[in-house]
């Protein structure tokens, strides 16, 4: 496995093309890749600490081989990392090592790292080379690819951030073997969301193979290299969330006022759980409406469950969540628009729609009985 070819998702955005690279031990030729597509620039890896221990030597002696010079930034690990004054230091560093535009901020770590170094890049300089190397499930199926960049605000997750391209991303298939059992399941949300969304026969697929996936080979590789075919398509055709994109914020909604709700607490809730739980109540919500059928929220939440992952409000820890402090929440979501609330809902598996004027009443009478629900 070690030495197949990888498989390439190119995005094609014009001048802002670039490839992503799916398989087993890239890392070993990622100094060969980035100098091809980034002559002679110098780079700063931005990492966690966690990640640093676990892959930053491999990466820099790949990039060593390939006469690049690199200087590793090696920053707190957890979602509390997105945060102001993190980027105000990250940003310094990057001034301080006197990089240059055409140089690039190499992100080496799961979302947290590519979003937050994502953002430095966007706005050293007014845009500096970008590479991502994604080391979690969830960051090389959604995340660490198509641009989207960020930091949380007290006010809510990804609320500050910029849209800034990457110039290569390398997903080494082989790192996800070094997650946590409860890291990679929340990873695998964000992987059966893009079956829910407008691709049944995918998630029939995942519901088939989601074991041979969890234990590594082909199938893992071709999940990640499916999923990133299908965010190429939609962000091909929505670079900016103006229309279709906003489709991959399915259980997103639900997800970041959770997510909120405990501040961010690694120890309660993680990313992948939060949409997890979103996507479930996104399912219900939408049966609830009318508009799906029960069966398949229902499928949905099994396959979910299956997989170890939450699909109720009151599976997190210490739950003591309220309709009004959850509605706050998603009064703040980037996807309200003049003060409408902008759902995804679905018909069904594989059918999901953006409703971009749903009533707040239904909306908080649900989470009530949610919230009450065990």
């Amino acid at each position: 496995m070690e030495h197949e070819s990888p498989r390439t998702v190119r995005i094609a955005l014009g001048s802002r093309s670039y490839d992503i690279l799916v398989g087993p031990g890239l890392i070993a030729g990622a100094g060969r890749e980035i100098a091809r597509r980034l002559p002679g620039a110098r780079a700063a890896i931005v990492t966690d600490e966690t990640v640093a221990g676990l892959h930053l030597p491999a990466l820099l002696a790949s990039l060593g081989a390939a006469g690049l010079e690199a200087t590793p930034i090696v920053l707190p690990a957890g979602e509390r990392t997105k945060s102001f004054e993190q980027l105000v230091a990250l940003v310094d560093r990057l001034l301080e090592l006197r990089l240059e535009r055409g140089d690039a901020v190499i992100a080496l770590g799961g979302g947290v790292i590519g979003d937050l170094a994502g953002f430095a890049a966007g706005i050293v300089k007014r845009g500096m080379r970008f590479v991502q190397v994604p080391t979690t499930l969830l960051a090389q199926v959604d995340s660490s690819v198509g641009g989207k960049t960020g930091i949380n605000s007290p006010r809510g997750k990804n609320l500050v951030g910029v849209f800034h391209q990457p110039d290569l991303v390398i997903a080494d298939t082989s790192v996800l073997d070094t997650l946590a059992p409860r890291e990679f399941a929340a990873g695998y949300a964000e992987m059966v969301k893009y079956g829910l969304i407008d691709r049944p026969d995918f998630f029939a697929w995942l519901e088939e193979n989601r074991p041979a996936i969890f234990a590594g080979g082909a199938q893992r590789a071709e999940a990640v290299a499916q999923c990133c075919r299908a965010k190429a398509v939609v962000v091909e055709e929505d670079e900016r969330e103006d229309g279709r994109r906003a489709l991959l914020n399915l259980g997103h909604t639900f997800g970041h006022a959770l997510e909120a709700g405990v501040a961010y607490d690694p120890a309660r809730l993680v990313h992948g759980e939060g949409v997890a739980i979103g996507m479930a109540l996104a399912h219900r919500f939408s049966a609830r409406l009318g508009l799906c059928p029960p069966e398949d929220a229902a499928r949905a939440a099994a396959h979910l469950e299956a997989a170890g992952l939450p699909t109720r409000i009151g599976q997190i820890p210490g739950a003591g969540f309220t309709c009004e402090a959850l509605m706050g929440k998603i009064a703040q979501d980037k996807k309200v628009k003049r003060g409408r609330l902008t759902f995804i809902l679905t018909r069904g598996i594989g059918q999901s729609f953006v409703s971009d004027d749903v009533d707040p009443a239904k909306v908080e009478a649900f989470l009530k009985d949610e919230i009450d629900a065990r």
